[in-house]
């Protein structure tokens, strides 16, 4: 043990210094450590009231002190659930004034602000990437998105934690995560479709080469005619087409009856973002910030599941790393719905000025599709508006709690109820099957007429004449 004034000298002083270094090192193991908790090391110094520059830079060793530190916690800001409400829905885009008219450049915009938009094959009203947009932009019609997509480039469909619609601008990290990931995706696809497509790679790219752009059913399936169809049975030149995509060499130049339209990568992302180069510490510093001030407040695991590319580890040393004076993180405890017990989260820094920018959300009811980025995370729905929702797709049908695919209806900053509904295109109507409000909450004559507006606005945005309602359709109401 060591002093301030120097080497410590046998008898009393000696043995009271190391009494207390041990006791605080007991203290230090038994506490668990916490966002914004940080553990100093201390340089020793042997000379009389003075330190290392390490150590004064820290603040540690004052003239009569013993040369060690304990946790320096950081106070938390204390969030309510309500606040936390607020400033999620404003960063979802699901906050405010419904938008205005939407041109190309507002669209371009709106996703740039919400980071991706999720791609998914089901159209039981609207597919989801659609439904997710007019959400936020009433006056937003699919033929704008092709434009972005297939005429100006603006944006680029690839994986985030799924099938997803990026800003093109964001395409150097793409490409920087194509080379990290390209070993594990390959030892992933040997494993899955065996290791014979890598003998086909040169076949598939010679041919786009010649005969330009191509879908997967230009190569023969395996399967016998009728049999159905499924990723584990594609032969090797589908699989090298979609592991060339999925590692930077090609890319989607558009898609037909929701089928992949493949092409060379120089032949459908602009040379500027195709060619830029990003550095590994550049890389992870975007993928966490990016989540970061689109989250507002998170877990490691929440930021490393944003955009799908990077770890939790790497998510939780940025953090970490980021805390205390002049960095991009700050400690924070949220509240939660039902009187749940608050949670101490990592936040941006500028949270208290983010909360209080963020508009109130609208009281106009709105329908939400089960991609939409405010229900991806189940566990954080839960935990800020007690909604516990689940896609029940895969559930064998009677084993279903409400039904295939139920849309969520977002009230104000509160999830109100769930609707199981379809576009009838045979009979040209949108035709609900069954409403479920959530405990506690009446379908009251008002909230009605605002559910009726909203289900017309859906009715127009994918060109049916009539609404309807099922008989019995109110399962559950208060």
């Amino acid at each position: 043990p060591m002093s301030a004034y120097g080497p410590p000298k046998a008898g009393f002083f000696c043995l009271l210094a190391a009494f207390r270094l041990s006791t605080d090192a007991l203290h230090l193991s038994s506490k668990r450590a916490l966002p914004g908790d940080k553990i100093i090391p201390v340089k020793w110094s042997y000379k009389i009231g003075t330190c290392s520059r390490h150590n004064r830079r820290h603040g540690l060793w004052r003239r009569g002190d013993l040369a060690y530190e304990r946790v320096m916690p950081h106070t938390p800001l204390a969030i309510s659930a309500a606040e936390g409400r607020r400033l999620i829905l404003h960063l979802n885009g699901l906050s405010g004034a419904p938008k205005g008219r939407m041109n190309s450049s507002a669209l371009l915009a709106l996703i740039e602000h919400l980071g991706f938009v999720q791609l998914d094959s089901v159209q039981v009203v609207a597919r989801a990437h659609h439904m997710i947009l007019f959400a936020r932009a009433p006056s937003y019609r699919p033929a704008m998105l092709r434009r972005l997509i297939e005429k100006k480039c603006d944006l680029f469909e690839h994986w985030t934690h799924d099938a997803a619609i990026i800003p093109t601008a964001l395409y150097p990290y793409w490409r920087h995560a194509f080379r990290r990931q390209q070993g594990a995706l390959a030892k992933r696809f040997r494993k899955w479709h065996g290791p014979g497509f890598e003998d086909a790679i040169e076949r598939v790219l010679g041919h786009l080469q010649t005969n330009g752009a191509v879908m997967s059913r230009d190569f023969a399936s395996k399967r016998e005619p009728g049999a159905a169809a499924g990723w584990w049975e594609w032969n090797d030149g589908k699989t090298a087409l979609e592991f060339l995509w999925r590692t930077g060499r090609l890319a989607i130049a558009k898609r037909q009856g929701f089928q992949k339209i493949y092409d060379l990568a120089e032949r459908v992302i602009p040379e500027g973002p195709r060619n830029a180069e990003v550095s590994p510490e550049a890389f992870i510093d975007w993928a966490c910030q990016g989540a970061l001030q689109r989250l507002g407040f998170v877990t490691p695991g929440e930021i490393a599941g944003f955009w799908g590319l990077i770890t939790t580890a790497e998510a939780k040393a940025w953090c970490d790393g980021q805390l205390g004076k002049g960095g991009k993180v700050i400690p924070v405890e949220v509240g939660a719905a039902k009187k749940a017990k608050p949670r101490r989260l990592f936040a941006r820094a500028d949270i208290a000025e983010a909360i209080a920018a963020a508009p109130p959300p609208p009281g106009r009811l709105r329908v939400i599709n089960p991609f939409d980025p405010i229900l991806r995370d189940r566990k954080r729905l839960a935990r800020l508006f007690g909604f516990d929702f689940r896609i029940e797709i895969f559930v064998p049908a009677p084993e279903r709690q409400y039904g295939y695919y139920v849309f969520a209806l977002l009230e104000g900053d509160r999830l109100v109820g769930r609707i199981d509904m379809k576009a009838d295109q045979a009979k040209d109507q949108l035709a609900v099957a069954a409403l479920w409000m959530e405990p506690g909450l009446r379908l009251t004559p008002a909230r009605r007429k605002r559910l009726e507006t909203e289900l017309n606005r859906h009715r127009r945005f994918t060109g049916l004449a009539n609404l309807t309602f099922a008989d019995g359709f109110l399962k559950r109401d208060g």
